[in-house]
């Protein structure tokens, strides 16, 4: 009996406006991408364009993730972090080309780094309540002033570590490297398995919430989802596999990515962001430790913001003052284009991933088009625009 209710009454019926408005942004994306491959003659859509896309946006990818988090608690945003990526970078280079220290130990002392800047910032959010935005403007202002004054042992205020292969090939190398224009057969055999994997997980994940009388799409929905999801995955490395095999920068942008989609979606801590950020003080008076949510938000981002630092260094083969510079612009742009809610308490990784990855097709495109630099400036800036007043009109209409 109880099957047949889950059935007939858990199943959302299919609603076109509906599903049109929840996936603005993915058909924007494709429409887009469509968009800069003609205007580009094709050369959008050649494998090296897919490998750079993903080479080039890696840090967008992993410090939105931590921007997101911010975010939900309630709009706050960290201004730090490209600051902090340019300090950890300089600290890293002292420690593995001047100092002479081992890969293993630099990257633990980086990490460590993060995370007591973290700590420091958690708290002074968290319990000396200083707002997010003056306590991170201080981390902008002051991380790049230092970290350029760390790289000024070298003459060209940089630090190269081309003579690190080791580290280079953690975070910039290929996995079953083949030369370019040759299918890359073990690269395919991953595209297989992760595009089967997300079909099981999709239909797992609705079994699940039949079982427990959950709503759930129509199967349709799901199978369409499915075809889309693994379509993606076997073109994604389709084009990989031409390009010269998986960078290992992807498979640490999809360890994080995976991680906070399941921290966000699946566990009692994830649910916390979302209802600090709906309304913290209703969240404090239900029993949820709102300092603390807010202390894991900040030490969480400088964490995630060492380990981008590592790969940026690593694509630039050197530590330089000039990296790091708008990146908070860029993760926090990554977040609104994906539908993360400006005041908090709404938005999904895979939303914020979408944003990101819009975000790179406008750059590689607008790049490939050779268009002014600052031309290029006012296009994000109007695309960053319009993404808010997308979510204040879609606010307006739900109530």
């Amino acid at each position: 009996m109880e099957g047949k209710v889950i059935n007939q009454s858990n199943i959302r019926k299919a609603d076109p406006v509906s599903m049109l408005k929840k996936n603005a942004m993915l058909i924007i994306l494709i429409l887009v991408f469509i968009f800069f491959t003609i205007m580009t003659n094709g050369r959008m859509f050649k494998p090296t364009s897919f490998a750079s896309l993903i080479n080039q946006n890696a840090y967008v990818y992993i410090l939105g993730c931590g921007m997101l988090m911010c975010m939900l608690t309630g709009g706050n945003i960290d201004l730090s972090c490209g600051a902090f990526v340019c300090l950890l970078g300089a600290i890293g280079g002292m420690m593995m080309v001047i100092w002479g220290w081992s890969t293993g130990v630099s990257l633990v002392a980086m990490l460590l780094v993060g995370i007591i800047y973290g700590c420091g910032l958690g708290a002074l959010i968290a319990y000396v309540r200083v707002p997010p935005w003056i306590a991170t403007l201080a981390g902008y202002l002051a991380f790049r002033g230092l970290g350029t004054s760390i790289l000024s042992v070298s003459i060209t205020n940089s630090i190269s570590f081309k003579d690190k292969p080791d580290f280079l090939n953690i975070f910039s190398g290929v996995l079953f490297k083949t030369s370019e224009g040759q299918l890359n057969v073990p690269c395919m055999v991953v595209g297989i398995v992760a595009a089967l994997l997300v079909v099981l997980l999709i239909f797992k994940n609705r079994l699940t919430r039949l079982k427990k009388g959950y709503e759930v799409d129509t199967i349709g929905m799901d199978i369409v989802k499915s075809v889309l999801g693994a379509a993606v995955i076997l073109l994604v490395m389709f084009k990989l596999a031409y390009a010269g095999g998986i960078p290992t920068v992807l498979l640490w942008v999809a360890a994080v990515v995976l991680f906070y989609a399941f921290i966000t979606s699946k566990t009692t801590i994830g649910r916390h962001f979302y209802v600090v950020g709906g309304n913290i003080e209703a969240a404090r008076l239900s029993g949820v430790n709102t300092k603390k949510i807010m202390f894991i938000a900040y030490l969480n981002m400088a964490i995630l913001t060492a380990i981008s630092a590592m790969t940026v260094v690593s694509r630039y083969t050197a530590a330089n003052a000039d990296a790091g510079k708008n990146f908070e612009m860029d993760a926090i742009s990554a977040c609104v284009v994906g539908g993360v809610s400006a005041s908090g308490g709404a938005g999904s990784v895979l939303g914020m991933v979408i944003g990101a990855t819009l975000i790179g097709v406008i750059n590689l495109g607008m790049f490939q088009i050779n268009l002014d630099a600052n031309y290029q400036r006012v296009v994000k800036g109007f695309v960053l625009l319009a993404a808010v007043v997308f979510d204040i009109l879609s606010k307006k209409k739900q109530r």
